[in-house]
């Protein structure tokens, strides 16, 4: 089942259940998708998707750190429970072990050896880790790896 066709049943399950914050989320969710859909005039696929759903725990995290700072715990509170709906729809996240392994393979497929090949290996990284690791610990690992 698509992501996309998953997230509409859940929608429609969560308006039969009344459950009113869950429902919301998944709007907003739909409404991502759909808006990037329009702008680019394409139809997403699973992989789409995921990208869509990382950008928004991303802005949310984001959010919440500056609601912190803000001394507004309250709004905080609303985007980390609005995080743990969409973190439903996202895999599972793999360990830095996980990672240095896929780096490691990546590393001997493209021969990447020096700091310079840091791109070339995020490029053939990136397709393979999306959405199953942050792309931030991956560079920090990449960068370590090739130091040395």
């Amino acid at each position: 089942m698509s992501l996309k066709l998953q997230l509409t049943n859940d929608m429609k399950a969560a308006m039969k259940a009344g459950e009113k914050h869950r429902l919301g989320v998944i709007r907003l969710i739909n409404a991502a998708i759909k808006q990037r859909e329009v702008d680019e005039r394409i139809e997403l696929d699973d992989a789409a998707v995921l990208a869509v759903l990382e950008k928004m725990v991303k802005q949310r995290k984001d959010s919440v750190s500056q609601f912190e700072a803000a001394n507004r715990e309250d709004l905080a509170v609303i985007e980390r429970e609005e995080i743990l709906v969409i973190d439903q729809y996202l895999p599972a996240k793999l360990g830095e072990a996980e990672i240095v392994a896929a780096i490691q393979a990546a590393i001997a497929e493209t021969g990447a050896a020096s700091p310079a090949d840091i791109g070339k290996l995020m490029g053939a990284l990136k397709p393979r880790l999306a959405g199953q690791a942050d792309m931030g610990l991956v560079s920090k690992l990449v960068k370590q790896q090739l130091a040395g």
